[in-house]
């Protein structure tokens, strides 16, 4: 069977290669077959050169593209890391914070006991370089001002001036 199969291809063959003997027996077309190779070959070089063109541009847009996705990706990196660091400046924050309520707490409550103690108000919100404030008398419901100048008299002087108003 395949020996027929064979012998039909082989005819056929022959065949076309009669028509193609015949066709190319005319100068004509024997012209026109160069004519048509020559396009054929003008055209492949032109493919080729196109796709070589084509096949740059992809690796060029390929290149960009890593490139944006390298840029992206430091970009979020930068993002974290501005984030990471604001939220550490908050937490900082919040711990000052605390740390200066602590410390006004602790302020108030030496400032109470030591009126408790001396019965001695310093008057603190006086922003001259005065030394003022008041002495209390719960017994006598008396409340006598004091004011000093440290220019006038000297740190010990002005301590045993305020000691002297507190024992009467």
């Amino acid at each position: 069977m395949t020996e027929i199969s064979r012998k039909l291809d082989v005819e056929k063959l022959i065949s076309y290669s009669d028509d193609l003997v015949q066709f190319l027996k005319n100068e004509r077309d024997i012209n026109d077959l160069k004519h048509s190779v020559e396009k054929s070959d003008t055209l492949r070089h032109r493919c080729r050169s196109d796709y070589a063109a084509v096949q740059s541009s992809l690796e060029d847009y390929q290149k960009k593209i890593d490139l944006c996705k390298q840029k992206t990706e430091a970009a979020k990196a930068e993002e974290i890391k501005d984030l990471e660091e604001q939220r550490s400046s908050i937490e900082d924050r919040r711990k000052v914070l605390k740390k200066l309520k602590q410390d006004e707490l602790k302020a108030q409550m030496k400032l109470s006991m030591f009126a408790c103690v001396t019965s001695i108000l310093p008057d603190l919100n006086d922003q001259s370089k005065m030394i003022s404030g008041h002495i209390v008398d719960k017994e006598k419901k008396v409340v006598e001002k004091f004011e000093f100048n440290p220019q006038e008299k000297s740190d010990f002087d002005t301590c045993n001036t305020i000691w002297e108003m507190i024992k009467d």
